[in-house]
C-alpha cells in the first residue's frame, strides 16, 4: 500500500497527477510559526508539499492558544518548530521537515540559504526583520517562476486589529492600501533609501476596528491569512510547471 498515494489521492484528484509530482518535490522556507505562518505551513503539508524548512525562534506561549495551531495547554512552553514538526511527520511520513529554532535577523541572514528553494514565505511579526526579509528575499527571488534556481517571494502583512476574513485579500506590496504595517515598511524603506529589489505579492487587508485592543488578533482572520498564503503557492505550482 503506498500510504503517501492515499494521502494525497484527493488532492490529485483536483490538481492532477503532474501536479502533485511537482508538489512532492517543491521546497518551502518559512519565516515566523505564529497565528499565520502555522496555518500556512499546515496547508502546505497537508496539500502535499514534499520539504518544508520552518523557522521560528519562540516557544508556545499560553496567548498563542487563541489562534496559533502549535499552540495547545500540553505544548506550552516547548518550541513551535518541534510541535510542528512532530505534527507534520505525523500527518506525511514522507515528508522533509526542517526545524530551525532561530530568528532572521540582518545578523542572521546570512545563515539561511533562500536561494536553495523554491518558495520564500514571510509570516515575520517584527517590522525590522520582516524589512531585512523582504529586501533580502527580493533581491534573491522572483516574482514569476521562469528559472528552476530562483525561489518565489510571498509575504503576509498586519492581520492584528481584525475579525472579517471575507476582507482578506492578494495585493502587489505597493498598491496595498489601509494596511498600517505595510505603510510602516514603506515609511522605513523610504527612511533609509533601501527598497525591494521587485515586486512581490502581498495578503492583507483593509479592514480597521478601532474599538480591538492594539495587537489583538484572533484565528479566523490569521488563519485565512495563513491559508491563503498557502494557496498562492499551490496555484502556482498547478498553474505554472
Amino acid at each position: 500500500m503506498n500510504v503517501e498515494s492515499d494521502i494525497f489521492s484527493r488532492t490529485e484528484m483536483l490538481v492532477g497527477e503532474e501536479a502533485m509530482e511537482r508538489l512532492r518535490k517543491t521546497r518551502v522556507i518559512i519565516f515566523g510559526l505564529g497565528g499565520v505562518g502555522s496555518w500556512c505551513a499546515e496547508a502546505l503539508v497537508r496539500s502535499g508539499v514534499g520539504h518544508l524548512t520552518m523557522v521560528d525562534s519562540d516557544g508556545v506561549d499560553v496567548t498563542n492558544i487563541n489562534r496559533q495551531l502549535p499552540a495547545l495547554g500540553s505544548t506550552v512552553g516547548r518550541p513551535k518548530v518541534e510541535v510542528l514538526r512532530e505534527r507534520f511527520l505525523d500527518i506525511n511520513p514522507e515528508a522533509e521537515i526542517v526545524a530551525r529554532q532561530e530568528r532572521f535577523t540582518a545578523e542572521s541572514a546570512s545563515l539561511f540559504d533562500i536561494e536553495g528553494f523554491d518558495y520564500v514565505i514571510d509570516a515575520i511579526d517584527s517590522i525590522e526583520d520582516k524589512l531585512e526579509l523582504i529586501l533580502l528575499a527580493t533581491a534573491k527571488t522572483q516574482a514569476i517562476k521562469q528559472s528552476s534556481n530562483q525561489a518565489i517571494f510571498f509575504s503576509s502583512m498586519g492581520a492584528a486589529r481584525k475579525m472579517d476574513p471575507l476582507q482578506v485579500r492578494v495585493t502587489e506590496f505597493w498598491k496595498v492600501d489601509g494596511c498600517p504595517l505595510a505603510a510602516t515598511l514603506r515609511k522605513r524603506m523610504r527612511k533609509q533609501q533601501r527598497f525591494p529589489e521587485r515586486k512581490f505579492k502581498c495578503v492583507w487587508s483593509p479592514e480597521r476596528n478601532d474599538d480591538a485592543q492594539p495587537k489583538g488578533t484572533m484565528m479566523p482572520v490569521t488563519a485565512t491569512f495563513g491559508l491563503t498564503l498557502a494557496s498562492l503557492i499551490l496555484r502556482d505550482i498547478k498553474e505554472n510547471p
